[in-house]
């Protein structure tokens, strides 16, 4: 796929509406958002939270809620865990972060007995659609994880993949952005990447090809990579743009979206079920 309504027109298409269950539901970005979805035919929502603070939200908005299935809970954390419940049961797809705080959505999730944790780290995948690349770029991570380690990174590589599938790229190309070319023992970043690199080119990190260390512009563009003397696979042709750290990748996922104000999507991996908050759950306009 090469562009965000390829993606649209996939879900379109999905035989099954999927469940969004929807935790802390009475706020009015959450329901912006459920709303749009819920009328484009994406997705059906559960809304779990205080009753009439949803309707009342709601009705401010335009949302009709009829058949939509509100689930009473004041308390955000218990309203976390029903929504998680849900999922663990079969009875919706996906997870939603409302009114409540992120270490209260996350507790729910990686509650041993009843959460959806599964060993693997979490780590947000954002898809752009840049009118000036010929394809779909993958950014990760942008909102979780706040350095990541070696071991890590290579978790979120993994969690990129099922991504990429979805997406039909065949053949993903990853490129470890660093603030320099070349390897600096002073400069972290730049010793994983070329760990990535090496481990990728054994065949280490499975149907992925990862490069580094590059910058963003020997990632994205070709004559910048021949102007640096760079000769890879990846470099101006990258992908996936695997950030070095949360700054880097959280600036350059803003920066797309409010200057450049590029379709986008997101979703965050590496539970039992993919997660998502307002700000990710559509797809842009």
């Amino acid at each position: 796929m090469k562009r965000i309504r390829e993606i649209r027109e996939r879900v379109f298409k999905s035989a099954k509406q999927k469940t969004i269950a929807v935790a802390a539901a009475e706020d009015e970005d959450v329901l912006i958002a459920l709303k749009e979805t819920k009328e484009a035919g994406l997705a059906l929502p559960v809304l779990i939270g205080e009753k009439k603070e949803i309707e009342r939200v709601a009705a401010g908005i335009g949302f009709n809620l009829s058949g939509v299935l509100i689930i009473p809970e004041a308390d955000p954390f218990q309203a976390a865990r029903k929504a998680v419940g849900l999922v663990r049961e079969g009875q919706a797809d996906v997870v939603m972060k409302g009114l409540l705080g992120t270490a209260v959505f996350l507790k729910a999730i990686f509650e041993k007995e009843s959460g959806l944790r599964t060993g693997n780290i979490l780590s947000h995948v954002a898809v752009f659609e840049i009118p000036a690349l010929e394809r779909l770029m993958l950014i990760s991570d942008c909102a979780m994880n706040i350095a990541p380690s070696l071991a890590e990174k290579v978790g979120i590589l993994n969690n990129l993949l099922p991504v990429a599938a979805a997406l039909e790229i065949q053949e993903p190309k990853a490129a470890a952005v660093c603030a320099v070319e070349t390897v600096n023992p002073d400069m972290r970043a730049t010793v994983d990447a070329a760990l990535l690199a090496k481990m990728s080119e054994r065949g280490q990190l499975g149907k992925i090809t990862v490069e580094g260390p590059l910058a963003f512009d020997n990632a994205i563009s070709l004559e910048a990579a021949r102007h640096k003397g760079i000769k890879s696979p990846v470099a101006g042709k990258a992908d996936i743009i695997l950030a070095p750290n949360i700054e880097a990748g959280n600036v350059l996922y803003k920066a797309l979206v409010h200057l450049l104000k590029v379709q986008n999507a997101g979703v965050v991996m590496g539970a039992a079920a993919p997660m998502t908050t307002p700000a990710f759950c559509t797809l842009s306009k």
